[in-house]
């Protein structure tokens, strides 16, 4: 059987392992700072531990750790792109993405995705695995250590359905924002997810202030089943409702993707469509102009997309038009995989 994964444990789990093990309490606190403070991958590290104490630990447990395979950067934009090999040689990968306000990384939760949705990359070959808290939380401190610089966002948008994965992914959020380690802000954090309705229901309950970006795609069950699989077991009605009430109960604007497929959900009277399933949310819709990734799509023209945003903003709903870094690398929006040449 796999030793557990000490990476992804919490303080509290930390401290009863101590207890286990038969270590005072205040050890919990040092081995969490070389994880979460000085991310070692390796028991040796953990130099003020006796020699004794590192084997037991590493007799009954692992730490995850992700190996860099391969990095692109894009010559539009100097997105990077990471692919990384877990322990049993799962490949996944992540971006790294450099703004002004600083850098922020898009983190895989599973490797592969079940969700289908049929422009998306991630979706080719179905889901692999789930990866744990730790995995996730092991590309940031990867890409941490490859720029020698302070990650300070995290968007949860690589390979796989974040709320799929959804107890790995709600500890990886308390890991990364926990004030004695990285220490990310909730508000730093973009969790998106393809529209799993209980799940979203379950996170509201939560009131973290993360942003929840719902993957939308479409204003009617008819153009989004088309696009979406998990449109045909959560309905465009029961989804917005879903909505309603986290905003309701979070108090948090929530983020709606739309990425536009030429000649499949981008006429105007699709935009028209969407202000009216949108009307009286407290919200902001992203519009993306889809990605070469996976199936026969294009793109929606800088015209068209610009008037569709135009019938959205006159009718008092925020829209952005959301700029596609690392496409030349295929590290934008749909185009992560579980693997690549």
């Amino acid at each position: 059987m796999e030793k557990p994964d000490l990476l992804s444990m919490t303080l509290s789990e930390l401290e009863n392992i101590m207890q286990e093990i038969s270590q005072p309490q205040y050890r919990a606190k040092q081995v969490w700072g070389w994880l979460h403070q000085k991310h070692v991958q390796t028991f040796e590290q953990m130099t003020n531990l006796s020699k004794a104490m590192r084997e037991e630990l590493e007799a009954r447990y692992r730490i995850a750790t992700v190996t860099e395979v391969k990095k692109q950067t894009s010559k539009n934009d100097g997105t990077q792109k990471y692919l990384f090999s877990l322990q049993d040689n799962t490949l996944i990968e992540s971006v790294l993405m450099e703004y002004n306000h600083g850098n922020t990384v898009c983190v895989s939760t599973q490797a592969g995705c079940r969700m289908g949705c049929v422009f998306c990359a991630s979706a080719e070959g179905g889901l692999v695995r789930n990866l744990t808290a730790g995995e996730i939380c092991a590309q940031v401190y990867a890409i941490q250590r490859s720029i020698a610089s302070r990650i300070s966002g995290v968007v949860l948008m690589g390979c796989g359905e974040p709320l799929d994965n959804y107890e790995a992914t709600i500890k990886f959020i308390e890991l990364i924002t926990h004030p004695d380690g990285i220490n990310i802000g909730q508000r730093h954090i973009t969790l998106s997810t393809c529209g799993l309705v209980p799940q979203m229901l379950q996170l509201a309950e939560l009131k973290l202030q993360i942003t929840l970006a719902i993957s939308l795609h479409a204003p009617t069950d008819a153009v989004r089943q088309k696009l979406m699989p998990i449109a045909k077991r959560y309905l465009i009605n029961d989804l917005i409702e879903a909505c309603r009430k986290y905003v309701q109960i979070t108090n948090r604007r929530l983020t709606f993707e739309y990425a536009l497929a030429k000649g499949i959900n981008d006429a105007p009277s699709h935009a028209k469509e969407l202000v009216k399933l949108l009307r009286g949310i407290n919200c902001h819709v992203n519009l993306i102009p889809i990605n070469k990734a996976r199936g026969e799509f294009s793109g929606t023209a800088r015209k068209e997309t610009a008037a569709f945003a135009a019938i959205l903003q006159e009718n008092c709903i925020q829209t952005t038009i959301r700029r596609s870094l690392g496409s030349d690398i295929d590290g934008a929006c749909g185009q992560l995989r579980v693997s690549m040449t």
